[in-house]
């Protein structure tokens, strides 16, 4: 699994520091999210993400078979 959080951000012209804010999570856990994108975090963390971005886990995240994460 890969999240695309940093990217959505990016797109949408939020910063790290917006986005720790809007989503109410722990500085680290936020940060994280948005710099590691093989960071996965649980549910809650991501009912926090989708309410403050106004979307779907779908759009956040990416499955990458075994295979292709290991040749990259």
């Amino acid at each position: 699994m890969k999240n695309l959080v940093g990217q959505v951000l990016k797109e949408r012209g939020i910063t790290r520091y917006r986005f720790w804010r809007d989503t109410g999570l722990a500085r680290v856990t936020a940060y994280r999210l948005a710099d590691d994108p093989f960071y996965v975090p649980g549910g809650e963390v991501w009912d926090k993400v989708c309410q403050a971005l106004g979307c779907q886990p779908g759009e956040l995240l990416v499955w990458i078979p075994k295979k292709i994460e290991e040749d990259t």
